[in-house]
């Protein structure tokens, strides 16, 4: 007896959806691993970054199920050694370091930049989606900091966040509103386009 696959089963439709699906996250999974080269080096060994521009974008973009999976196919690719994070550093120690609380926070980041809150009035939506967007900015540093006091002597957890309010957070709202801004654009052109629904 033959059996047939369900991907065999798959309309023309579906399956150009699912490989358009695919292209996105890896187009996305490239744009995260270009932007996180833009790193400055401090002292604390936390450097100063625009990777949470890159997560909200995709978020924004991609809406939460498919930017979430971009974003947890990049860490992926990290873990398997590939030179994609900050200053082109890769492998399970970059998770287990200094910053790795910020990454594995990431895909909640993702999720709730892409959650679509239906309005009426766009500007409804538009702060839905900053405020939601921020929220997960806000777990990111929260994740990072924590597991940072974890691996340091030096500072505890509340002085982390208190460094983190005047070294990352002002930063990182402005750049995570210019994503939602930017990302909802990009959306807009690709929907239209066809390439996403």
């Amino acid at each position: 007896m033959k059996t047939i696959s369900p991907a065999s089963q798959a309309s023309p439709k579906s399956r150009s959806i699912y490989t358009q699906n695919l292209v996105l996250a890896g187009v996305s999974a490239a744009v995260l691993t270009a932007i996180s080269q833009i790193s400055i080096p401090l002292p604390t060994g936390v450097p100063v970054t625009i990777q949470v521009f890159g997560i909200a974008l995709i978020g924004t973009v991609l809406g939460w199920k498919l930017g979430c999976m971009a974003t947890l196919v990049y860490i992926l690719l990290g873990c398997m050694g590939l030179p994609v994070f900050s200053n082109f550093s890769g492998g399970l120690q970059c998770l287990t370091g200094m910053t790795g609380g910020y990454i594995l926070a990431w895909p909640v980041m993702a999720v709730l930049a892409g959650i679509r809150i239906k309005s009426s009035r766009p500007a409804v939506s538009l702060l839905f989606s900053m405020v939601l967007s921020i929220i997960g900015l806000m777990a990111v540093e929260l994740a990072g900091a924590f597991q940072w006091s974890l691996l340091t002597s030096e500072m505890s957890f509340q002085a982390i966040v208190a460094y983190s309010f005047v070294a990352f957070i002002p930063k990182d709202i402005i750049l995570t509103i210019l994503a939602v801004l930017t990302g909802l654009r990009i959306r807009k052109a690709l929907v239209k386009a066809g390439s996403l629904k």
